[in-house]
C-alpha cells in the first residue's frame, strides 16, 4: 500500500534544497541579516540589545524603526519652507486684475442679487446641480441601459437643485410690509 503514495522529497517544514548545493556537496545556509556578533543570534527588529545574551547592538547596525519617515519628514519641512519663500515674495497688490473681475466678488454677487447669505448659497448649489445635470449629459454611452443610468443621473441632478432653489426660497427672509 505504500506503494502507491508518491513519496515526496521534502517536508514541510524543512527548507527546499537546491540542486545546485546537492551536486557541489555545499549547503546553503540563509545569512542572517544584523545577527549578535557574542552569540550570532538574530537580533529583533529596533532592539538595542541581544535578546540571548544581551550584548549591545553594534552602533553601525542601529536602526531606527522610523527613519524613513524621519528622512520624509525633513524632505517635506524643507518643501514646505521653499515653497512659503517663494509665496512670501509674492505680493497681490503688485498683481493687476482685469475690471470685470469685481463682478465675480461674493459681496458683489449678494448686493447685486439683493439675497442674504443663506439664501444666496442655496442659490449657487442649485446653480451648481444645474451645472452637474447639464455635465452629465456629456457621458458617452453605447446602451439602452447606460442611457438611462445617465438619464436618472440627470433625475437625481435636478432633484437636488429643486430642493435647493426650494431651501434658498425658505431661508429668504421676508420683510414686513409698511402699509
Amino acid at each position: 500500500m505504500s506503494e502507491v503514495v508518491p513519496r515526496v522529497q521534502q517536508e514541510f517544514w524543512t527548507p527546499p534544497v537546491h540542486d545546485v548545493g546537492e551536486a557541489s556537496g555545499e549547503i546553503t545556509t540563509p545569512v542572517m541579516a544584523d545577527a549578535c556578533p557574542g552569540c550570532g543570534t538574530e537580533f529583533l527588529l529596533g532592539s538595542r540589545y541581544c535578546h540571548s545574551c544581551g550584548e549591545p547592538r553594534p552602533e553601525s547596525e542601529v536602526v531606527s524603526p522610523n527613519a524613513d519617515a524621519e528622512e520624509l519628514a525633513g524632505w517635506w519641512q524643507n518643501v514646505v519652507q521653499s515653497v512659503g519663500a517663494v509665496f512670501s515674495r509674492i505680493s497681490l497688490r503688485r498683481i493687476e486684475f482685469p475690471a470685470w473681475m469685481q463682478f465675480l466678488h461674493f459681496h458683489e454677487i449678494k448686493r447685486r442679487l439683493g439675497l442674504p447669505m443663506p439664501s444666496l448659497i442655496a442659490f449657487l448649489i442649485g446653480l451648481g446641480c444645474v451645472a452637474g445635470a447639464l455635465l452629465v449629459g456629456l457621458l458617452t454611452v453605447k446602451t439602452m441601459a447606460e442611457w438611462q443610468a445617465v438619464q436618472l443621473y440627470r433625475v437625481e441632478w435636478l432633484l437636488a437643485a429643486t430642493a435647493a432653489f426650494v431651501a434658498g426660497i425658505l431661508l429668504k427672509n421676508r420683510r414686513p410690509n409698511s402699509e
